[in-house]
């Protein structure tokens, strides 16, 4: 309570002094942010300094809105009515965030997902194709090589990443006497990091509708999936923290904490240290399906299945009413006479509404899997929609910082914080460097979170407009859109409080500490690499093409001369 009255009282003070607030029109940004000034700043900085503070992202976001929308409501010296005018609007904002159809759709979207997600589990689906690849394990290296690839397998959420593959895998590897902090850092390195990037799964609408909002700020037209997907060559930390799994588990090479618990691991057979205390999870084993259940890998392929045709026949044909509706004339006359050539597919693809589309086909995925849980008699009619709601129901805290994010990014565009940081640093930063120091904001926002989510919020409404200010070019703006997105994950990937990072230590069974110091040794390097290889040679305006060779020779480089080899 002392740091909230101590926040509170500061900023009431200063508050107290500045100009009266004008209409909350966010085409009156330029002039609020002249008005405000560097005060335009204390909305993000009371969701950051507050996260860091208390650990909780949703109170954060929370009194984040609230202080703009306190600012913009202040008259004078009236703070009992900015007071209440200011929960007026801040409730106001998060009522408008959800009744934009394109917000609700991305909602319904991600809970429809965390349903199918539960029905696959609890059908014993994805512990099928677990045990089928299971059986290709049959040494250290093996057995490491299958769960690196199921976590490429279950890209469409990172909490099913970290729940699933580690009570499945946790057998074999502890029988090949693979460590525990190593198979915690291999569930752990391909959950958010895979879930980030993956063209369907529950992080890409929440990436997309950031996207949106901030490509609407600075005026843009493009679609946001699109930009979506042409990020993913630059989320540099994502690909190279999946080449850097792969290059220990090919060279069998280890080094700081890691080597020692893999050199334990080997020699004694201890997977665990004689201090550990392992953490179990609760939620891996109600995910888990019924004894008497025989799983089968249909259970998985074929919802999951449905769900990636529907949303890919969805993004067509959604596309294609909207160009046939349209008044272009040249894209009408591409699909009238080539409508299933690749172009047309790709016009298609980037003329979809991405919300609509995702939440049908998570929809129609889900009604499948229902089908196949009621109609096999897995699960009875009343049980079947129970996991369905409770999957749901797991995802309502994205929900809410969803709604909150979107609510802080409507406050800071009427306040013209973005206007402001663009007037004061649009001559100050170099524009070679700006992706990278991007990535290490971002990271460290989110490691001192523990959310990669709340950490998107606050800083893609202020990236772009500042990336756009230094360089209007299309591609610098999706680069450093690409560094926000990563840094968010990377600094997630580490932090000790990340959900995702105590989910796999749940799921691999692991010390937690023990997990989170190994797993730091690795991920920092590849944060440096990313930086050095990546967004600073991006900034300069090298192609991709040859930076990503680059980067990924350096990952192997690294684990090549600094790892030391451990026995296979």
């Amino acid at each position: 309570m002392r740091y909230f009255r101590t926040v509170f009282l500061v900023f009431a003070f200063i508050l107290i002094f500045c100009n009266p607030a004008l209409a909350a029109d966010s085409s009156l940004a330029p002039i609020n942010a002249a008005k405000f000034g560097i005060l335009t700043l204390i909305p993000p900085l009371v969701a950051i300094v507050l996260a860091f503070i208390t650990k909780n992202v949703v109170l954060s976001l929370l009194l984040g809105v609230f202080s703009g929308a306190f600012m913009l409501e202040l008259k004078g010296f009236h703070i009992y009515d900015a007071f209440i005018a200011g929960f007026l609007r801040l409730s106001n904002e998060i009522l408008t965030s959800l009744a934009s159809p394109w917000n609700a759709g991305i909602i319904l979207q991600c809970l429809a997902i965390g349903g199918l997600i539960a029905l696959v589990s609890k059908m014993g689906g994805a512990k099928a194709i677990a045990d089928a690849l299971a059986k290709k394990a049959r040494s250290p290296k093996s057995s490491q090589l299958v769960t690196w690839f199921l976590g490429l397998l279950i890209f469409f959420d990172d909490y099913a990443n970290s729940l699933t593959i580690g009570p499945i895998m946790r057998p074999v590897t502890d029988k090949m006497k693979v460590s525990r902090e190593k198979l915690a850092f291999i569930i752990d390195a391909t959950a958010a990091p895979i879930a980030g990037i993956a063209l369907i799964s529950t992080w890409v609408a929440y990436e997309v509708g950031l996207i949106r909002d901030g490509l609407q700020g600075i005026g843009y037209t493009m679609n946001a999936y699109g930009v979506f997907v042409e990020t993913i060559p630059y989320r540099f930390y994502n690909i190279l923290i999946l080449v850097f799994i792969l290059g220990t588990i090919w060279f069998m090479r280890e080094f700081g904490p890691m080597y020692t618990a893999e050199q334990r691991a080997r020699t004694t057979g201890k997977v665990l240290s004689d201090t550990a205390k392992p953490m179990i999870s609760d939620e891996a084993t109600e995910l888990q399906p019924n004894p008497d259940i025989t799983p089968s890998i249909w259970y998985a392929i074929i919802p999951i299945g449905t769900l990636i045709a529907a949303a890919f026949l969805g993004f067509y044909f959604n596309g294609y009413n909207a160009i046939m509706g349209g008044d272009n004339a040249q894209l009408i006359k591409l699909f009238n006479d080539s409508p299933m050539s690749f172009r047309a597919i790709r016009e298609a693809f980037g003329a979809s509404d991405a919300s609509v589309v995702l939440f049908q086909a998570a929809l129609i995925a889900g009604i499948v899997a229902l089908a196949i849980a009621i109609g096999k008699r897995i699960l009875k009619v009343d049980e079947a929609i129970s996991t369905w709601i409770q999957g749901v129901k797991s995802l309502n805290i994205t929900a809410v910082i969803l709604l909150l994010a979107w609510s802080l990014s409507g406050i800071i565009k009427e306040l013209g914080t973005a206007a402001y940081l663009v007037n004061i640093l649009s001559d100050t930063i170099p524009i070679f460097l700006l992706p990278s120091i991007i990535f290490i904001m971002g990271s460290i926002i989110s490691f001192a979170t523990g959310t990669s989510y709340g950490t998107m919020g606050i800083l893609m409404p202020l990236c772009i407009p500042l990336a756009f200010a230094l360089n209007p070019d299309q591609g610098y703006v999706i680069l450093n859109i690409g560094s926000v997105l990563t840094g968010a994950i990377f600094g997630d990937h580490c932090s000790p409080i990340s959900d995702t990072t105590i989910l796999s230590s749940m799921g691999a069974a692991c010390d937690h500490i023990d997990h989170t110091k190994t797993q730091l040794f690795y991920a920092l390097p590849v944060a440096l690499i990313s930086i050095l290889f990546g967004y600073i040679p991006a900034g300069l305006g090298m192609p991709v093409a040859i930076i990503l060779p680059v980067a990924i020779l350096a990952v192997l480089a690294t684990i090549r001369f600094l790892g030391k080899p451990v026995a296979n």
